[in-house]
């Protein structure tokens, strides 16, 4: 069985994906740091050096590579991972997998957002945080549509990552 979280950036995808990987005894893989490690360079690097396309064509190939693998995996995406070309098809594709969007209010993206955006450069511009909630809300109204097509959809604002272990563990018993 493979694991895929989906979910906006500051979703927590990663630090869920751990623990549950630790918890469940799977190998959790980061599909970004994947990439990063093939690619020996950082995302935004690639995005900002061979752009956008480049950059997705490298992450659908590091998704047939983990999507052939025989292993157990837990694998955090990228917030805009199931949205492009038919990766969340491909992904959905077998029954051996299962999609969980972790999903958080606005207002929890903000404030998670805003005391991080100088670690992420597709928001580092934004200077106040009117522009970024303007930013997080259009996303989140384009990409909806892909996240909210998961096998479990979890709200997670009340939650800390060891309680959306939990709720993933007993929703997938």
């Amino acid at each position: 069985m493979k694991i895929f979280l989906l979910g906006y950036m500051g979703s927590g995808k990663s630090t869920v994906g751990r623990l549950l990987a630790e918890r469940i005894k799977h190998r959790f893989v980061d599909l970004d740091q994947y990439i990063e490690d093939q690619e020996d360079e950082k995302i935004s690097s690639l995005f900002q050096k061979k752009g956008e396309i480049y950059f997705r064509k490298k992450e659908r190939a590091a998704l047939d590579e983990l999507l052939e693998m025989e292993e157990a995996l837990i694998i955090s995406l990228g917030g805009g991972t199931p949205c492009y070309g038919d990766n969340l098809q491909v992904i959905q594709n077998s029954t051996e997998n299962t999609t969980v969007y972790l999903k958080y209010s606005i207002p929890i993206l903000l404030e998670r957002l805003w005391k991080e955006k100088e670690h992420r450069p597709v928001i580092s511009h934004l200077d106040d945080k009117e522009k970024l909630e303007e930013f997080i809300r259009k996303h989140l109204f384009e990409r909806g549509f892909y996240y909210n097509q998961s096998n479990l959809i979890l709200s997670c604002d009340e939650q800390s990552p060891e309680q959306i272990c939990a709720a993933i563990q007993e929703k997938l018993r």
